[in-house]
């Protein structure tokens, strides 16, 4: 049950301290840890939730929608004051939103879109990573054959990027510089799936492929696997996220960029946002919200960090912040101004 008490205390204030969320419980249902990055969204959320002496609880959903149903219940059964939830299916998610609500829990919809009203919305801009994805591919490969090997299909996240994708490419499509010869989900993003995808769409275009535009750095990894099996290493390829292994790609030339979303930001603002809404915080008084229609029509309350393009040119700045080191970046490089 949720500790109403506190909400009076903090909900004028727009934010709950130190003294009022020691009170507080947070719980994360997490779609899967599969991709590195979710372990550094996860150490940001504790640490923020530490800060503000609230208190964590999560459980791992392993790639399964049907689990993470349960999970969410288990979690409110816990007693939990508010959820941040990484959807594993936006579309499959809704019974646990609604269990949510019935108990008076808000939701964080976490990086991904949760088509729901009740549901808090904090992401990176989609849309735009998928114009810098893009346009860090065409900087390079002006003209050609383009791959698009998209997210997976249960992930709205996908299709926003696949939007931003298309704005930039359109005019060079429609001038026939760039021809787009295939493109492919990836079910649950798994570099797996992304590697036999661009496999067969090496076979089916007899190897004739100029530049694959990635959704992330794990289908980026898949990608680049099947190009290197055909003595294709180095074709231009888009990732995201700034996996450490995608930066060190980057660095080798073998991924042409990857658009960094500082999950240490999401993490943070997530903890903060959860802290504040079961404080008793409006949606819409959260720091930083505006209100957002999904393409579906649905209004909801939302944040959208900003996301960096990281390039070969620019590699320093992961360096700089602290979100790789050097030896991490720079393995088996030479040559490259930041590895120096």
């Amino acid at each position: 049950m949720r500790k109403l008490f506190i909400a009076a205390a903090v909900a004028t204030a727009g934010f709950t301290t130190a003294a009022t969320a020691q009170d507080i419980t947070v719980g994360v249902s997490w779609s899967n840890f599969q991709e590195e990055r979710w372990k550094t969204d996860e150490a940001a959320i504790k640490a923020a939730l530490e800060a503000a002496g609230a208190k964590y609880v999560s459980a791992d959903a392993q790639s399964s929608s049907a689990k993470q149903l349960s999970d969410v219940e288990s979690l409110i059964a816990q007693g939990v004051d508010a959820l941040i939830i990484l959807a594993q299916d936006s579309q499959a998610i809704g019974p646990a939103i609604t269990a949510a609500a019935d108990e008076g829990i808000p939701v964080v919809g976490y990086d991904r879109l949760i088509e729901d009203p009740r549901a808090f919305y904090l992401t990176f801009d989609n849309v735009e990573v998928g114009r810098m994805q893009a346009q860090a591919v065409m900087n390079v490969m002006p003209k050609g054959n383009y791959v698009m090997i998209k997210g997976s299909p249960t992930d709205p996240n996908a299709d926003f990027l696949r939007g931003g994708q298309q704005e930039v490419l359109q005019a060079a499509i429609d001038s026939g510089d760039i021809t787009i010869v295939a493109e492919a989900y990836t079910d649950g993003w798994l570099p797996a799936n992304a590697q036999r995808n661009m496999e067969q769409i090496l076979t089916a275009q007899d190897n004739k492929v100029d530049a694959v535009v990635a959704s992330n750095d794990g289908t980026a990894g898949g990608t680049i696997a099947a190009l290197t099996a055909q003595g294709m290493e180095g074709t231009p390829v888009s990732g995201q996220d700034g996996d450490h292994a995608a930066l060190n790609r980057v660095a080798m030339g073998t991924q042409t960029v990857s658009v960094w979303k500082d999950a240490r930001d999401l993490g943070k603002n997530a903890a903060e946002i959860a802290v504040a809404l079961a404080g008793g915080t409006a949606m819409a008084d959260v720091d930083g919200a505006s209100e957002w229609t999904s393409p579906a029509g649905t209004a909801l309350s939302a944040k959208f960090l900003a996301p960096m393009p990281i390039t070969i040119d620019n590699l320093n700045a992961v360096l700089d912040a602290g979100w790789i080191t050097k030896e991490a970046l720079c393995q088996g490089v030479s040559g490259v101004a930041a590895c120096e």
